[in-house]
């Protein structure tokens, strides 16, 4: 056999013996729950904003200041920590970390920029927003995108699917019909899905 047939014998083989998970009706109420629940955050979100845009005081004094920073800096320390700890182990879940730590990062520096303005602290909330904090939180979306298309890439060559990783939005959840977000191009004239989803969260189409 040659190479490509190999290849495509091993994405027969594995669609035959790896059913699509949304073939499992408790996934997919699951997911149709999930979807209703990122709604209704949204949804409520919007609302909630309004009311703090029409009732929130110009100015507050808190008494919880102090605990509020040094909260957000052990959140930091402990997401570097564990970010650290991952990467050092090689494990999965660094690319979890290090989103949250940026995330965090990003956090502080809106809080230090956004509660110093008009203070004389304000140019050095803006320096370390430039210099530090967001450059870093940058630097880890970075690195977790690429071990992503790493991943990626990994799972294209193990099931014989050619071409460079294609956009992270484009490719499906589960992997199913990847070689479908190539470009025509570099699809094989036999490339098809064994199973899509279609027509919103709980229809499928069995190709």
């Amino acid at each position: 056999m040659t190479p490509d047939e190999r290849h495509q014998l091993a994405r027969a083989l594995a669609a035959m013996n790896l059913p699509h998970p949304l073939l499992d009706p408790r996934v997919r109420r699951r997911r149709r729950f999930g979807m209703l629940f990122m709604i209704a955050c949204c949804v409520g979100l919007a609302a909630w904003i309004a009311i703090l845009v029409l009732t929130l005081p110009g100015h507050f004094t808190s008494r919880g200041w102090q605990a509020a920073w040094v909260g957000l800096d052990i959140a930091e320390l402990a997401g570097f920590a564990a970010t650290a700890w991952a990467a050092w182990h090689q494990r999965q879940i660094v690319i979890f970390l290090m989103i949250i730590t940026g995330t965090l990062l990003l956090c502080d520096a809106w809080f230090d920029v956004a509660l110093d303005y008009g203070s004389s602290d304000f140019a050095i909330s803006i320096a370390t927003a430039v210099l530090v904090e967001i450059p870093i939180a940058f630097l880890l979306f970075s690195a977790a995108r690429r071990l992503v298309r790493v991943t990626v890439e990994s799972l294209m060559q193990v099931t014989g699917v050619h071409g460079p990783v294609p956009p992270l939005w484009r490719i499906p959840l589960f992997a199913d019909g990847l070689e479908e977000c190539l470009p025509a191009r570099l699809r094989s004239p036999e490339a098809r899905p064994n199973v899509t989803a279609a027509q919103g969260p709980s229809s499928l189409v069995i190709r």
